[in-house]
């Protein structure tokens, strides 16, 4: 009765009860005509789903694929869909490429002419991409040609990789610091597997000469490693897990599995057909070979449009009493997170997708290489070998916070990666949530190691993550960390993040999430929406001053009206032997921001319409700068996050420099602090975020001066480097004075205060993590120039050329960021 309210709420049809009457169930115009969906779409509707299901077999998802393939083989439109699809799922969806060479394995039993159509614009597509420098897309390319390597006749790919590795040892014998080198080793130790899980045994020597000439470069520390580890200890502490970087790892892992046959036991091998399906699998392995098309290698290649730099395994789930991720000593630690980060970045347009891919992980990989999924950890602890005790969940969320704390930049915005998160804990709660947890305690634990920019990192996704679920968390287990100094990074975090998760919300909804001890960390002025305007106090100085400007301004009075009350101020302060200046700053900036306190909007509304009067001031002297800016700080210290956009606003309109940005927060605001400032979130994020402007704003004008129809001249852009250059040593001069102990103000603190000595060692240890984030920045910025001058050069002599030799012109040019980094740094 309730379904047949749901339908209509009783209602009468008398259609549908001519139909049923009807003796001989004859309908009108007979029963509904099936519409069966052309080859081509049926096709690549089952190849976008292959492999998904985890309650099909693959052998019969494949051959069920290759057979509609072959069936309708007549089908042009088919034959050149079914090329173009599988070369796009093999960039696009990477954890699915053996499983697309085993439907043209299988195929190429009955259509072997698909296999030569495949290899030809692989091949074609394969050389584009090493002469643009996409080395991603060449990585997983070689993937799929290694997949193939059992229908090709010869050595298949191995002259390919033989070819790769020479131009490795070009460019490392030119240059130690390359880095085009280095991933090109990378490239070849990653295809390597997926040649050999095809046949372990015919290509063993190949693959053990192969890696007794890549051992040369994989072997080696490379000089930039120490620019990006994750981890920087003090003096005397340690990491907490042994750094490696990710090409040496896999070199090293490789070899053992040489030495275990090529076991290669995660790997899927699809083309490996039942037992009953006997004859089917004698006709893969019979099945015609194909001669795979030369590839051309340009003598000098060029590192492309991602910046490479070293890789370091980054690991939250390092040394468990329980592995359940794969240990780095098995191959599979390399091979599942290459195929996870490659979908992570490549699938960037679609965060839920990304998602869905890694919650099914599992359905890629060999069975029995992980867990079931969802397991809770205790149970983990009770799987006994040969039982594999690695839990999807949390390798999936290793790979994604590997590419989060990728240091020095992460290929995708960080907010993308916060996305991925969540949406995975959306769509497995149960299995996703307590992965997450583990890896916040092990972060939180390990945060005064970090390097200071990855601790930063940690403490805007945590809050951001929060945001998502209700601004839950165990908060108790930190509880004891509340009473520690404000300078010790634990505690510093924990401010750090309860500041951002208000500005993210409000402060009372912040509040009733937090136990009790950390009630005090919240004050009662962060729960008030307008702060206080401190000049309705008629004890504070130029109150009656003060209250007048703010009045004309919120009527929008002339300039004219304004000019008297300044002046003044400028006479009370002169008899009070106050700057003039400083003191009129001070009233009308406030003023400005208390007539623009009601949102953002308001205050930038404000800002415009004063914009002169704070230019003038600003470019009058230094002081009256520091004074805009103390200002700000002052009148939002309950929420700098406002405070941190209206200077950003104010360095927009050119109100404010770079430099006094910097000079304030390091040196007037840290001094004024005794370096407590340097632990204070916000203070880093305004620092960070102004170099970030600036490099910016640089590397817009590089980018333009490359361009034929460009109207920069070098004059321009040798004042943009040298403003950049000037703003890098400033920040390192007067950090090296914190992290050195040679600031006057921590001379004073340690002399005055009892516990001199420990705060004196803290407020080091927080100027040595600052000076390292920005001595990195620094050297980043340096090989941009470098690169950026190359193409620049390139493209003038490529101008200045017959058209005709244009393209020989590009084959001659090698950007590598890792030269010019390295020689930064040095």
């Amino acid at each position: 009765m309730a379904d047949y309210d749901r339908r209509g709420g009783g209602g009468y049809n008398p259609k549908k009860r001519r139909y049923r009457d009807d003796d001989d169930g004859d309908r009108r115009g007979g029963p509904r005509r099936r519409f069966d969906a052309p080859p081509h779409v049926r096709v690549r509707k089952q190849l976008l789903a292959i492999a998904e299901n985890p309650m099909r077999p693959w052998h019969e998802e494949v051959q069920s694929i290759a057979n509609l393939f072959t069936d309708n083989w007549d089908d042009e439109l088919l034959r050149t869909n079914f090329v173009d699809l599988v070369l796009q799922l093999a960039v696009e969806q990477p954890m699915k490429t053996p499983f697309l060479a085993a439907v043209v394995l299988v195929a190429n039993t009955n259509k072997p002419q698909i296999v030569d159509m495949l290899l030809a614009k692989l091949t074609s597509t394969l050389e584009a991409k090493i002469a643009e420098g996409d080395w991603r897309d060449v990585k997983l390319y070689l993937k799929l040609a290694g997949c193939l390597q059992s229908c090709l006749e010869g050595d298949g790919v191995f002259p390919v990789l033989e070819e790769l590795f020479s131009r490795a040892v070009d460019l490392q014998t030119a240059s130690s610091e390359d880095t085009i080198g280095t991933e090109l080793v990378k490239i070849i130790l990653l295809t390597l597997p997926y040649v050999m899980v095809t046949g372990p045994t015919q290509w063993q020597q190949k693959a053990a000469d192969l890696m007794e000439k890549t051992e040369i470069i994989a072997g080696e520390a490379h000089p930039l490693q120490a620019l990006i580890e994750p981890y920087h200890p003090e003096a005397g502490d340690q990491s907490p897990v042994a750094s490696q970087s990710c090409i040496s790892l896999l070199q090293t892992q490789l070899q053992n599995e040489a030495n275990n046959g090529w076991a290669l036991s995660c790997l899927p091998r699809p083309w490996e057909l039942p037992v009953e399906e006997v004859e089917q699998q004698e006709k893969i392995a019979n099945a015609e070979k194909h001669t795979l098309p030369p590839i051309a290698i340009p003598q000098t290649v060029v590192a492309g449009p991602r910046p490479l730099f070293p890789e370091i395994y980054f690991s939250v789930y390092a040394n468990q009493d329980v592995e359940s991720t794969p240990p780095l000593t098995n191959i599979a630690a390399s091979l599942i997170r290459d195929a996870l980060v490659d979908t992570i970045n490549v699938l960037n347009f679609n965060r839920n997708v990304t998602a869905r891919f890694l919650i099914e992980l599992d359905c890629y990989f060999a069975p029995r290489t992980f867990a079931a999924r969802a397991t809770p950890f205790d149970k983990i602890r009770e799987i006994e070998p040969p039982k594999s005790s690695w839990k999807p969940e949390d390798v999936a969320v290793d790979a994604v916070f590997s590419q989060l704390f990728s240091l020095p930049n992460p290929e995708h915005k960080l907010v993308y990666y916060h996305a991925v998160l969540t949406e995975a804990c959306k769509l497995a709660p149960a299995a996703i949530a307590p992965s997450l947890g583990r890896a916040i305690r092990f972060l939180y634990r390990n945060s005064h190691r970090m390097d200071l920019e990855l601790s930063n990192r940690f403490m805007d996704w945590f809050s951001h993550h929060l945001s998502n679920f209700g601004f839950t968390w165990k908060w108790t287990e930190w509880v004891d960390n509340v009473y520690l100094s404000n300078l010790h990074p634990d505690k510093a975090f924990i401010m750090g993040a309860i500041d951002k998760e208000i500005r993210l919300s409000f402060a009372q909804r912040i509040k009733n999430t937090l136990p009790e001890p950390y009630q005090s960390l919240i004050g009662p002025e962060k729960e008030k929406d307008v702060p206080d305007f401190k000049f309705a106090d008629d004890k504070t100085p130029f109150a009656a001053e003060g209250k007048e400007i703010a009045a004309l301004l919120r009527r929008k009075a002339p300039e004219e009206e304004i000019e008297p009350v300044i002046e003044r101020i400028h006479s009370l302060a002169l008899d009070n032997n106050l700057d003039p200046l400083v003191a009129s700053t001070d009233v009308f900036v406030t003023s400005v921001l208390h007539v623009g306190s009601k949102s953002l909007s308001h205050v930038l509304a404000a800002i415009e319409r004063t914009k002169e009067r704070l230019t003038d001031a600003g470019a009058t002297s230094e002081a009256a700068r520091t004074q805009i800016i103390s200002s700000v700080m002052e009148y939002w210290s309950a929420h700098p996050g406002v405070a941190i956009a209206i200077i950003e606003k104010l360095l927009n309109y050119s109100i404010l420099t770079p430099q006094a940005v910097i000079n304030w927060a390091i040196t007037t605001y840290a001094g004024a602090t005794r370096g407590e400032a340097l632990a204070r979130g916000f203070v880093y994020e305004m620092v960070f975020n102004t170099v970030v402007k600036v490099t910016s704003r640089l590397r817009q004008v590089l980018q333009k001066a490359t361009l034929p129809e460009a109207m920069i001249d070098d004059e321009t852009i040798e004042a943009e480097i040298n403003g950049m250059r000037s703003l890098f040593r400033a920040i390192e001069d007067a950090l090296f004075a914190w992290a050195t102990g040679s600031k006057d103000e921590l001379i004073e603190a340690s002399d005055s205060l009892a516990e001199g000595d420990e705060t004196e060692k803290l407020v080091k240890r927080w100027g040595e993590r600052w000076l390292r984030v920005f001595k990195r920045r620094a050297a980043i910025e340096e090989a941009f120039i470098v690169e950026a001058r190359k193409e620049r050069e390139r493209k003038a002599a490529a101008a200045a050329a017959e058209p005709a030799a244009a393209p020989t012109q590009m084959d001659d040019m090698v950007v590598d960021s890792g030269d010019a980094a390295a020689e930064a740094t040095a």
